[in-house]
């Protein structure tokens, strides 16, 4: 029996749902934009527009752990706004994703999510919070402690602020030293982030490049 999506839908908001119902959105969405997560039988659709400083920042941040992998020759594949599945269980579709160190296999280029059963959690998710700060720190913070992240970054737009988790044995705790990226101070994103206000793409990797490889 296939199911059909719900007419009536709750969006930027988390809510009761089953894997087939939440699977029929997903396959036919009502915004080509939205964002879904599903996780402990419910779901959540995001649709709010993303502006200027969202958008801004999660380009600063792709390069900085890109840049900051090549420089300390950090084995590294990253992905944006990807879909990461374990089928009847849950679904997220984070910012941005890393797979770091030598152990992964790079996931295919296909139109489908990525199968954690097979390529594993990413190690590294980032969330940009603009208008979904709460959520980011609460719901899917348990979202990727389930998932098996190892680490997890939560941006806040407005001040700049960068919230670090180390993932471990199904909890997490705050870090100010990234682990996935050994060495990098999170202070060192945060100033990033504070320099776009005034700086451009090529005085920010400038400074990242001298930063780096001090």
């Amino acid at each position: 029996m296939v199911s059909t999506a719900p007419k009536n839908i709750t969006t930027d908001a988390w809510v009761q749902a089953t894997w087939p119902d939440f699977l029929a959105l997903a396959a036919n969405p009502r915004d080509e934009k939205a964002r879904f997560y599903y996780d402990s039988h419910a779901m959540r659709i995001e649709t709010m527009p993303i502006g200027s400083g969202h958008g801004r920042d999660n380009t600063l941040l792709s390069q900085i752990v890109t840049l900051y992998s090549a420089v300390k020759n950090i084995r590294i594949v990253g992905f944006t706004n990807v879909s990461f599945r374990q089928p009847g269980v849950r679904e997220c579709q984070p910012d941005l994703a890393f797979y770091v160190g030598n152990d992964f296999q790079i996931p295919p280029k296909t139109s489908q999510p990525v199968a954690v059963s097979e390529f594993g959690a990413p190690n590294l998710v980032i969330e940009v919070a603009a208008t979904t700060l709460n959520d980011d720190l609460g719901r899917k913070r348990l979202l990727y402690e389930r998932l098996g992240v190892q680490e997890y970054w939560v941006v806040e737009v407005e001040s700049g602020e960068v919230t670090a988790f180390a993932v471990w044995d199904g909890g997490s705790r705050q870090i100010h030293v990234s682990q996935i990226l050994p060495e990098l101070p999170i202070t060192i994103v945060e100033q990033v982030l504070k320099q776009s206000q005034t700086e451009d793409d090529r005085m920010i990797h400038r400074w990242l490049l001298q930063t780096f490889q001090a």
